[in-house]
């Protein structure tokens, strides 16, 4: 660690994690404006079209992730990261501007698109310039801005929607509420992108593209071959990462990155409305609620901080899905016996500590980490974009699952899936914490 600037390193390792501070803003914004604009456009009496407008941006997520990795690996970490601060700043402003519903979704999209980037480059690029004795720390910082991001969306929701209750403000919010709650995010955007000139390019890319001319300006037989094989397997990427070789690794990972969103907790951010006015409480008690969410979500990343380092992330992994497990056979029996009120609040806060101290920080560490400097770019672009299909099924399936089963079923499902999960990473995830990315190499290709 004395080789390191640590002064720079959190400098650069925080500019990278605005991403990620700008992933949990944009993706949770939309939940305290989901009132408003339906009504504006008058279409909360349409399942289906607010289905379309709360997936819009899962739907970029898919896009920005499926190309991030790929892209990455051909053009650099810093360009994608500039870019998915660009992507960023066009939609705050564009979101809140439109008039059309269309116009607003694609807007939605194009923000979309900038988190699916953020969320697959920023704890990529933490992880290939931190030192091997904090990087799950590092890793964690990008987490850290998601939930800040989260509760900064969610303290701008409650700070701009006025009493509901009022006729006068009840219209300022249809009108121009929900537009104030997006352009919002256009300040933390811009500073992104300006920041986003000032960090360095990736060193493992940097090695990586070096080791590439270096074949190139090569002229023996052997080298051409190598050059050849190179030229291949880079053109077949995804051919390589599924291979004999990577294919536990890449099972491994798919599984992490979709379990951290089939474990429904992300639900309770996207659906907050449903989940307390279920539990007995006003559209107003729900912004409070929100809130107290998002400040245990805060508090418990902070605590991941600390212990990710020392208990480690397969303890985490594994106290997340099962701690989950009991939480929501919990919640779910609590909502087939219709209890309200506090208790309820409780439990939601509970699950959503016991995710922001384990599943939140450690998947993002976990994935940036088990993979091959080789097919990193490609593979954690993979996982992300499975996570984010992951998101997308529990977005689109809460509604119907609640309607269909009733929140006690959901969480019952819920809770099934994180004990399953459990059981496969007891048998399948490793211990990563302390070890350079070069001795997670050879430990889990073989």
């Amino acid at each position: 660690m004395s080789n390191y600037n640590k002064g720079f390193l959190y400098f650069i390792c925080a500019v990278s994690a605005m991403g990620g501070l700008l992933f949990g803003y944009d993706w949770v914004v939309i939940g305290g404006a989901k009132p408003f604009y339906e009504l504006y456009f008058d279409i909360s009496n349409s399942p289906l079209m607010q289905g379309v407008a709360m997936s819009t941006a899962l739907i970029g997520c898919l896009i920005g992730a499926m190309v991030a990795g790929s892209a990455a690996d051909r053009y650099g970490r810093k360009p994608l990261l500039t870019l998915a601060a660009v992507l960023f700043t066009v939609s705050a402003i564009a979101t809140g501007l439109f008039n059309d519903f269309t116009l607003f979704n694609i807007a939605r999209f194009v923000g979309g698109v900038g988190i699916g980037v953020a969320s697959a480059l920023s704890p990529m690029y933490i992880a290939e310039v931190s030192p091997a004795e904090i990087r799950g720390r590092m890793v964690s910082l990008n987490q850290m801005t998601i939930v800040l991001g989260i509760l900064a969306a969610q303290v701008v929701n409650m700070l701009l929607a006025r009493d509901t209750s009022v006729v006068e403000s009840q219209t300022w919010n249809i009108e121009w509420g929900w537009r104030w709650m997006f352009w919002a995010e256009t300040l933390p955007a811009a500073l992104f992108l300006l920041m986003s000139f000032f960090i360095p390019e990736s060193p493992v890319y940097i090695k990586l593209r070096t080791e590439r001319l270096e074949l190139k300006g090569m002229n023996t037989s052997g080298v051409e071959k190598s050059i050849a094989k190179e030229t291949k397997s880079l053109s077949s990427q995804f051919s390589v990462l599924s291979s004999m070789q990577y294919r536990r690794v890449l099972v491994l990972g798919l599984v992490i990155a979709v379990f951290q969103q089939w474990c429904g907790t992300n639900v309770i951010f996207n659906y907050a409305q449903e989940i307390f006015v279920g539990a007995g409480f006003d559209v107003d008690g729900m912004f409070i609620n929100i809130v107290i969410t998002g400040i245990a979500n805060v508090i418990f990343t902070i605590v991941a901080l600390y212990t990710i380092e020392k208990w480690g992330r397969r303890t985490l992994i594994l106290l997340g899905a099962g701690g989950l497990g009991l939480i929501y056979l919990t919640l779910g029996t609590c909502y087939f016996f219709e209890v309200k009120g506090f208790a309820m609040v409780c439990l939601v806060v509970a699950a959503i500590s016991t995710y922001a101290m384990t599943l939140g920080p450690v998947t993002w560490t976990l994935l940036a980490e088990i993979f091959p400097n080789r097919i990193r770019g490609i593979a954690m672009a993979t996982c992300t974009f499975a996570l984010w299909v992951g998101c997308c099924t529990l977005t689109f399936s809460f509604p119907s699952m609640n309607a269909a089963l009733d929140s006690s079923g959901t969480f019952w499902i819920y809770s099934g899936i994180c004990m399953c999960a459990f059981i496969f990473l007891w048998n399948r995830c490793p211990e990563t914490k302390g070890k350079s990315l070069e001795e997670l190499e050879r430990e889990l290709i073989k």
